[in-house]
């Protein structure tokens, strides 16, 4: 199976910046479309980013366009997720996911790795 391990994490004010990383091993990384979820207390684990195996084709949900970047490098088996303008309804614990393909997926339950996630704090 692929490990994957999210870095980066940690709290930060309102306005400011921060840039997690995921790396993996185990497998070919270049396999693997991935993914950013979050998850908030009592709500469910959303979509937020995804990025094919060249990191030509990207994503994004809605509520972090323009502000968010995904971003990969293969010969370093890491994907990024820069975060920018960070509002405190983006506190949540961030998850990397991997998903065996060449195309970008979107969907939480289309992806079959996961990491142990990163907490995000952004105080007001």
């Amino acid at each position: 199976q692929v490990h994957l391990v999210e870095s980066g994490g940690g709290l930060v004010q309102a306005g400011g910046s921060l840039r997690l990383s995921c790396a993996a091993s185990g497998r070919t990384f270049s396999d693997y479309a991935m993914g950013w979820f979050r998850q908030a207390p009592g709500k469910e684990r959303e979509f937020i980013a995804a990025i094919n195996w060249s990191g030509g084709t990207t994503y994004y949900a809605d509520s972090v366009k323009g502000r968010f970047t995904i971003s990969r490098d293969n010969a370093k088996n890491t994907v990024y997720l820069q975060m920018n303008s960070l509002k405190p309804e983006d506190t949540a614990v961030y998850y990397c996911a991997a998903h065996y393909g060449m195309i970008v997926v979107t969907i939480r339950t289309e992806y079959g790795y996961w990491g142990q996630g990163t907490q995000v704090t952004v105080s007001s």
